[in-house]
């Protein structure tokens, strides 16, 4: 044999044991998986994985969420993509539906829509780790689901404030899957057996719901200030009623009283005195002072409610404008 034959018969074998090692180190990973005997999908997701090559923007994300050897596996096997608007809604979105969609699982592959405003940071890389976990439920067998139904519900009735609305817009077949995807993206505060099982997936799954919490605060926080702002013009337009109605009467009451005492001045003797005159003519001209305050006192309520209104229709705006960048759905708005 020849040193060139030599060279490449060594090759060949080196090249083989390599092939050999990333396919032992790819069924050590599907055996934790729990892909069961689905040899199928083992190999496909082998394959779509080492395959993968993501865009320098998604490699920034698929590190930021530091994922586990088996969670970065199922992560690159799924081949995770940002998307524009128009080539997302081909993957993602059936029919005319004007729901906002961030993210879809779907064909085996996940798809991210691409929101780059610094308002909402953190939301692509929840996003990929929301539609990581539809992957992960997806190769779960029947066993391993219904041994997380016990934890998932305590979850759901400990977190009914915010999981509740969501979870009940699901029909029953998808309500189980939606819980374990957002009870791992968007609870810290979670069963020890829960814990454990996301532990597999995510390095740290603070961090995860820390994404979840960077963007939907400033929902959260436009919906607090608008509800406490629509409390507060409740409030002033209460009491704006109630002193427009005191300063109506009484200003009747003080023309009337104004007339009657005219009418007395004209009359020799209708005052007994020089101090009644005097009384009842200051009497009436603080009541006119006082009602003069009052009603600049309702003045002063009307401009505060006026400047809530306006903080409060620009909130609307800006809650509409947020809603817009998060719907790939939503009509491009025209720049003037």
């Amino acid at each position: 044999m020849t040193e060139q034959a030599r060279r490449r018969h060594y090759g060949g074998w080196i090249v083989l044991i390599c092939v050999l090692a990333a396919i032992i180190a790819a069924l050590a990973i599907f055996n934790q998986v729990g892909y069961g005997n689905n040899l199928v999908v083992k190999i496909q997701d082998f394959y779509q994985g080492q395959t993968y090559q993501p865009s320098a923007e998604m490699a920034r994300i698929k590190k930021d969420l530091q994922l586990t050897e088996k969670g970065e596996f199922l992560f690159n096997a799924a081949r995770p993509e940002l998307m524009s608007a128009a080539d997302f809604n081909a993957h993602c979105r059936n029919g005319a539906s004007e729901t906002a969609v961030l993210g879809c699982y779907t064909g085996g592959n996940i798809y991210v829509y691409n929101i780059t405003d610094s308002e909402l940071n953190g939301i692509r890389e929840l996003t990929s780790a929301h539609e990581l976990l539809h992957a992960v439920y997806a190769r779960m067998s029947d066993e391993e689901r219904a041994g997380l139904v016990e934890p998932l519900t305590r979850t759901f009735d400990a977190h009914q404030d915010y999981l509740g609305e969501e979870i009940n817009n699901y029909d029953s077949s998808q309500k189980q899957e939606e819980l374990y995807v957002r009870a791992g993206t968007e609870v810290a505060d979670l069963p020890e057996a829960l814990e454990r099982h996301y532990a597999q997936f995510f390095k740290d799954q603070d961090a995860i719901v820390a994404f979840y919490n960077s963007y939907i605060n400033v929902f959260r926080a436009l919906k607090s200030e608008m509800s406490t702002l629509k409390s507060e013009m409740e409030a002033i337009n209460t009491d704006v009623t109630a002193k427009t109605a005191e300063y109506e009467r009484r200003s009747a009451q003080l023309s009337a009283d104004i007339v009657s005492f005219n009418s007395c001045a004209k009359v020799t003797g209708c005052f007994s005195t020089e101090d009644e005159f005097t009384i009842r003519r200051e009497a009436l001209l603080a009541e006119q002072a006082a009602l003069e305050q009052l009603y600049n006192e309702i003045n002063d309520l009307i401009a505060a409610y006026n400047a809530k209104v306006e903080i409060y229709n620009a909130d609307v705006s800006h809650g509409e404008q947020l809603n817009n960048l998060i719907n790939s759905a939503a009509e491009p708005q025209v720049v003037k």
